[in-house]
């Protein structure tokens, strides 16, 4: 447990919630919709601080993939969210706050301080560390204070986020983010407010301001069939990302039945298919599938081309990853055009 960064205090031992945008007024006792920040006698903690699990993943499991490809990265997580997605993949622990106790599901989670986390890091030889699986906003303290440390060792720091962070929160991050992946999940504040319990706005405007700022961004939609997967909408959200940059890459995720839209279906890969061609026409240069088995029809979807000549860049099978047509320092080895990414 560690006492929040972000918040005010306010009257009768209430305090207001900085980290993200629902700036929740918490009375004391009590946790903000996250489920892991709460008010004990007037001062916020974070309940989760060094309590969590990692694994190691594929880069373009984030997904990344102008972001160093082909590296692994050490991963980690804790439990709570932000938002309540009804289609939540990583329910068992983004959503376990609003049907049990924190502090109770804490105990049975590693001791994961930072300090054992860039211990672990430099044992397994790998560079760069994501914050994951739930969402790492509402674990912001710990993030924070790892992503530090592992500054002052050379490694990177990533965030795989529904990008609902406040610009507080941001630019005290900032110095130590690297890339981030954030999920514009629609382009319906309807949607954000019924299914998600958020709003698109401060999604928006985050995915531009990491942009402006320099940090490494790219996209992902999971396509839901009846809910997002509308050509007009589809076309709004390829057209803000073009807003942004046609370098920014946009990931179209296929779903599959989770949490509480068990009876919704999988998406089927010709709405996949019509999102990339709606990307492509808007003038994305950089436009992915992904969830979608690596059959030779297929594999092209997760390719990276050159956007000037169309020399294959990257190749990628699932999360074999072969990096044939660019350089070290990001260059087409064919016509010498900068593609846009971190490389090296």
């Amino acid at each position: 447990m560690r006492e929040a960064l972000l918040y005010h205090k306010l009257k009768n031992k209430n305090v207001r919630c900085n980290v993200c945008n629902h700036r929740c007024v918490i009375a004391p006792g009590k946790t903000g919709i996250c489920g892991i920040r709460r008010n004990l006698d007037g001062t916020l903690y974070l309940l989760a601080y060094g309590k969590g699990f990692a694994h190691i993943d594929p880069m373009e499991k984030k997904p990344l993939y102008h972001f160093y490809p082909g590296k692994l990265i050490y991963s980690i997580g804790t439990i709570g969210c932000n938002f309540r997605c009804l289609f939540c993949q990583n329910y068992d622990i983004a959503q376990i706050t609003h049907y049990a106790d924190a502090e109770k599901i804490l105990e049975h989670l590693e001791d994961l301080p930072p300090e054992k986390i860039i211990e672990n890091v430099k044992r397994r030889g790998i560079e760069f560390i994501a914050y994951t699986y739930n969402e790492p906003t509402v674990y912001f303290e710990y993030t924070y204070d790892t992503a530090k440390l592992a500054k002052k060792e050379g490694f990177k720091n990533v965030y795989v986020s529904n990008g609902f962070m406040t610009k507080e929160m941001l630019n005290k991050l900032i110095p130590y983010l690297d890339a981030v992946n954030i999920d514009i999940k629609s382009f319906s504040e309807e949607f954000y407010l019924k299914v998600i319990g958020g709003r698109l706005k401060p999604v928006l405007e985050n995915v531009k301001y990491l942009w402006e700022k320099n940090v490494w961004v790219e996209v992902t939609t999971l396509v839901i069939p009846g809910h997002n997967d509308s050509e007009k909408e589809l076309t709004q959200i390829a057209e803000f990302v073009r807003s942004v940059s046609p370098d920014l890459p946009w990931h179209i995720s296929r779903f599959f039945p989770a949490y509480k839209m068990l009876d919704t279906p999988p998406t089927p890969i010709e709405t996949l298919i019509k999102a990339y061609e709606i990307g492509k026409k808007v003038g994305l240069n950089y436009v992915y599938i992904g969830n979608i088995p690596p059959t030779e029809d297929l594999i092209k979807y997760n390719n990276t081309y050159c956007p000037k000549c169309g020399r294959l860049l990257i190749e990628r099978i699932g999360y074999d990853t072969r990096v044939i047509g660019i350089t070290s320092e990001g260059k087409c080895e064919k016509c010498g055009a900068q593609i846009s990414g971190r490389w090296g």
